[in-house]
């Protein structure tokens, strides 16, 4: 009896194990080829695992340390949909050509980032269906109702917008131990001072710190706090169009006032915001302002195109090396348009002021 107990419990206690890997179960409706199963790493997608698609049904397998944000898609489309991987039996369902709308089932850490996904969605749906309404009646011709549509859209949006960042800040304080709480506090961090970054990357269970998206934000921190204000600005040496090395602290250093511009040609918000700055420019340019374009551009006949265009006359640089830009990474630039404004010792005595309140700015400093 004893030994029949003994291979019961044994049995049981097999049973009851944690899976020591993940086994994805892919069943796609169209598929054919591959399913590719990646991470983002750096800026580029890192192949985890890649099975073949026979009947529409794929197997991917491995083992994680902690649960993964991952990406799965069929290769050779550009579509990816995200997925959290633990080690557990996992299921995915769908079909190949919406796959942003595949059901995920088996994981937990899937499931609560599926909840607040959920909530975020709702809110966005309030401006989206008359976004799209907008753009149907300018297609119609009909722009007098495509401007009302959008003046619409430009209000909700901006309260929708804080509604869901309270979301998810209230998630982040709510889930310190949550492996989805590094990807929500990444997409939280834009426009937060380093000092709210760091109260909130503390607050969070030591485990979850290791994780290594929070590890890259306190890499990101450290270089936010060089780049704040009243600090100094790091000096840096680029090339202007035709190849001459033009350093930063040779333009502050003969302006009152210089605005170091990180924009790009292909930036729809920059392209927006550059009539602005060159009438604040062309304004202010006499009495000491001046700008400092530094482009995120990796063509350089796209670049020259988007300066004449946009009549962009002060001094560019640029190393064509995308979001890998070394200036851009220096100063900590995780999104275009970014700007500060330094005066002429270096010190930057302001931060991303566009519009309306760039020219406030420059105006005030002046009439001091």
């Amino acid at each position: 009896m004893k030994k029949y107990f003994a291979l019961f419990a044994g049995i049981v206690l097999f049973a009851c194990s944690k899976p020591s890997g993940f086994k994805i179960d892919v069943n796609l409706e169209g598929a054919d080829g591959q399913i590719v199963l990646e991470e983002r790493k750096e800026g580029a997608f890192v192949g985890i695992d890649t099975a073949d698609v026979v009947d529409g049904v794929a197997v991917l397998e491995g083992a994680v340390e902690n649960p993964s944000m991952y990406y799965i898609s069929v290769l050779g489309q550009r579509a990816k949909a995200l997925i959290f991987v633990e080690n557990a039996n996992m299921k995915v369902t769908g079909k190949a050509d919406s796959i942003n709308f595949i059901k995920i089932e088996g994981s937990a850490t899937q499931d609560e980032y599926a909840t607040l996904d959920g909530q975020l969605k709702a809110i966005q749906k309030e401006y989206m269906d008359l976004y799209q309404e907008s753009v149907a009646a300018k297609q119609a011709g009909d722009t007098a109702k495509a401007s009302e549509l959008m003046a619409k859209v430009e209000e909700i949006y901006e309260g929708a917008s804080e509604r869901m960042n309270t979301i998810q800040e209230d998630f982040v304080k709510g889930h310190p131990a949550s492996y989805v709480t590094p990807v929500i506090l990444n997409q939280l961090q834009y426009g937060k001072q380093p000092e709210e970054l760091d109260s909130m990357i503390n607050a969070l269970d030591p485990k979850i710190q290791q994780v290594q998206l929070i590890v890259d934000m306190k890499t990101q921190i450290e270089k936010m706090k060089k780049v704040s204000i009243g600090q100094i600005a790091p000096d840096f040496t680029q090339n202007d169009p035709d190849g001459n090395p033009i350093k930063f602290s040779d333009i502050y250093s003969q302006n009152e006032l210089t605005l170091l511009d990180f924009w790009a040609s292909w930036c729809g918000p920059c392209r927006r915001e550059n009539p602005n700055v060159v009438a604040v420019f062309n304004d202010f340019k006499d009495q000491g302002f001046t700008v400092f374009g530094v482009s995120l551009d990796r063509d350089k006949d796209a670049w020259l195109k988007g300066i004449a265009d946009d009549g962009l006359t002060w001094t560019h640089v640029s190393d064509l090396a995308y979001w890998n830009n070394a200036a851009a990474q220096e100063y900590a630039i995780r999104s275009i348009p970014s700007s500060l404004l330094v005066d002429k010792t270096g010190k930057i005595v302001e931060k991303n002021k566009r519009e309306d309140e760039l020219r406030a700015f420059v105006e005030g400093y002046f009439a001091k």
